[in-house]
């Protein structure tokens, strides 16, 4: 086990205009930033993710602490909590962790998936010139054979279901400041990683200019930590 003092290194997805795109990065970011501990970023393109870390590794977030080196997002929180007990914990206690794992088994396909299908072509559009045409291949294979273009075509029609899919999100925000009740947790982290990776790239707003407890919470979220969720670099995310 590294010593606690080793420094943390984190590996996160740059867009053409270098802004940390990947929602799982994000995530990370936050937690770091819960538990006051630093990292130094490694900005990568997606085509240079293979060829980091002797291409270990296909997808990041990944961090580099010592010898130890994690690339799921689940196993680096986890991993925090466990080699910095004494920084504030993300989890109380393995059933929090349970618990909120089983909130983003709901939210990855609910929430994110639909996503995808809204922004994949904004997400090519703004990579790196040297990684569009990678992206392209490896996102049309994914949605079988689809184009980008083809499958944001009517993004604007589906656009009122994601929306409405974002409801248990309201419920709980009608009650408490946060996802996590009264502070945030890691559920607030989540959700606010994927509208930071929406507001990375995309060029139509997902939310509706009326949606006050979203807008609320989410300007809460950009203020914490000192502001580490505030760029100039992102794009809208409500309809003006």
């Amino acid at each position: 086990m590294p010593s606690p003092s080793a420094p943390l290194r984190l590996y996160e997805l740059a867009l053409a205009n270098g802004r940390s795109a990947s929602p799982y990065v994000w995530r990370v970011r936050y937690a770091l930033a819960h538990k006051g501990l630093s990292a130094e970023t490694m900005p990568l393109g997606f085509t240079d993710i293979p060829n980091t870390l002797a291409g270990r590794f296909k997808t990041v977030p990944i961090l580099e602490h010592g010898a130890n080196v994690l690339a799921e997002s689940w196993d680096i929180v986890d991993y925090l909590d466990r080699t910095f007990p004494d920084t504030p914990r993300l989890f109380s206690g393995p059933a929090e962790f349970a618990s909120l794992r089983l909130f983003d088994a709901w939210f990855q396909p609910e929430i994110m998936r639909r996503m995808v299908t809204l922004y994949v072509l904004d997400i090519h559009n703004a990579a790196r010139a040297v990684d569009q045409a990678y992206f392209r291949q490896s996102r049309e294979v994914r949605f079988k054979g689809t184009t980008l273009e083809a499958l944001t075509a009517d993004r604007e029609a589906r656009l009122p279901a994601v929306r409405e899919a974002l409801l248990p999100l309201r419920l709980q925000l009608a009650r408490f400041p946060f996802l996590g009740g009264h502070v945030p947790t890691y559920a607030d982290y989540i959700a606010l990683g994927a509208f930071q990776w929406v507001a990375s790239m995309s060029t139509l707003p997902l939310l509706a200019k009326n949606d006050e407890l979203l807008r609320a919470w989410l300007e809460r979220g950009l203020d914490l930590f000192g502001g580490l969720g505030r760029d100039p670099r992102t794009k809208p995310l409500f309809e003006s």
